[in-house]
């Protein structure tokens, strides 16, 4: 098993952090703007990136402004069993952000696109936080 761990600093608060990482407007602003969202244990989030069909996220576990646990229950069949986990450690207003997505069954070709494209997620966020503007997935240029 591989995992793709990346970690970023956000001059912001880890309440927006956490807020954006969260709520239907942040996750828009950041990631994708197709999608249902809902900060609830046990809500099955939906994010479309154009490609006829959603990628589904079961929120596993929610603590406000700490920690986030999504697991991948549909999308392509490597994301399926993976977990998307979010740590967040304030310091001084700067947010420490740990980006995890953990069970990968093999380090493949759509893996290291896809740890490229965390970082690109997390440079996205960390643009949102501290400047209020983002680049989700319809804005990116590839």
């Amino acid at each position: 098993m591989a995992n793709i761990e990346h970690i970023n600093y956000i001059k912001a608060p880890a309440a927006k952090v956490y807020e954006t990482l969260t709520t239907q407007k942040g996750l828009a602003e950041v990631w994708t703007r197709k999608l249902i969202v809902q900060p609830t244990v046990d809500f099955v989030c939906s994010f479309d990136f154009n490609d006829n069909y959603a990628t589904r996220m079961k929120v596993r576990d929610l603590r406000p402004n700490e920690y986030i646990r999504w697991e991948c229950v549909f999308s392509d069949e490597e994301w399926i069993g993976t977990e998307i986990v979010f740590e967040l450690t304030e310091n001084k207003g700067t947010t420490a952000l740990v980006l995890k997505q953990l069970h990968w069954k093999a380090v493949t070709e759509f893996y290291r696109y896809c740890n490229y494209n965390w970082a690109m997620f997390l440079y996205s966020l960390k643009s949102y936080c501290e400047e209020g503007k983002g680049m989700p997935f319809q804005e990116r240029k590839f």
